[in-house]
């Protein structure tokens, strides 16, 4: 519902980076970070995670986080999820020491639209062990879109989470929080998925994906999202829509990476080799293909 009004919205208010033949970004989305329990599904594939981040990191990304990286339905207290996942914080910091940290609110965490908790959370954190405030995310500022636009062609890529328009997930996000914080968190120790969500719910899932295509039809600019966790890349005779998927599959963690004038979908995951040992490799799962391709306007 509204789901026009509200891409619309998003792209009107968006966070614009120009970008040329040079510019390296890689979109992840849909962590959900939790607190280290049981009903945390990214713990499972921190060590993926965290072995792309630093790849990335050496190479020179700028790393987009898409939405829902924190889970703060299950969660709001971000301390617990910055203490369960020091690590993955720490990667951030050096992202965001050298200003290649692009962070996005999506649904479930969409407290970090608030500046105030923003300011209290993620530019400092304070330290029990010290008793005393260090610097964490300096000036860090999530937003709710961001538009990557070369100004030469005119090629524009807008990225959001993928929540807007989608009912449950947007204009009525308080109540489903609270089904969310007070009995599908308990829920997902068992394997049991909240109804609510697109993510086992595929009629929910193919027409929030059917409403996103109308809107990339009608105002010709591609579109980068999450939400669904199904990683979608365009094929030939398609619009150019594009989903992240997510990083709590099981044993694996998708991606989208834009890189010297291409972009891919790729998937980071652990695979044995032929000694047994356990190794974190990336396959390119969709594309590579040019980014001027999806130059529709």
């Amino acid at each position: 519902m509204r789901t026009n009004h509200r891409l619309m919205e998003a792209y009107k208010n968006a966070r614009v980076e120009s970008i040329d033949q040079n510019s390296k970004y890689i979109f992840f989305s849909d962590c959900h970070r939790g607190d280290g329990s049981p009903s945390d599904e990214f713990t499972k594939n921190q060590i993926i995670y965290l072995y792309a981040l630093e790849y990335y990191y050496k190479n020179g990304f700028v790393y987009v986080e898409a939405g829902d990286g924190d889970e703060l339905w299950e969660h709001k207290r971000f301390k617990d999820i910055k203490i369960a996942h020091h690590d993955v914080f720490e990667a951030f910091k050096k992202f965001n020491s050298e200003n290649r940290l692009i962070m996005l609110y999506g649904n479930h965490n969409i407290y970090l639209k608030d500046e105030n908790y923003v300011k209290k959370n993620l530019h400092e954190f304070y330290d029990d062990y010290k008793a005393s405030c260090d610097e964490f995310l300096k000036g860090i500022q999530p937003c709710g879109a961001l538009l990557l636009k070369n100004q030469e062609t005119g090629l524009e890529f807008l990225t959001v989470h993928g929540h807007q328009g989608d009912f449950t997930n947007d204009q009525l996000w308080f109540f489903t929080m609270l089904s969310v914080k007070y009995f599908w968190r308990f829920m997902h120790s068992f394997g049991l998925k909240n109804p609510a969500s697109p993510v086992k719910n595929a009629y929910k899932r193919h027409k929030i994906e059917k409403n996103y295509v109308q809107w990339i039809k009608r105002h010709r600019t591609a579109l980068i999202c999450g939400h669904t966790h199904r990683f979608k890349f365009p094929r030939p005779h398609e619009l150019p829509y594009f989903n992240i998927g997510s990083c709590i599959y099981p044993s694996s963690i998708t991606g989208i990476e834009i890189s010297d004038g291409m972009i891919q979908s790729v998937r980071w995951r652990t695979r044995c080799n032929d000694e047994g040992i356990l190794q974190v490799t990336k396959r390119v799962i969709r594309g590579p293909e040019p980014l001027e391709k999806f130059n529709i306007r």
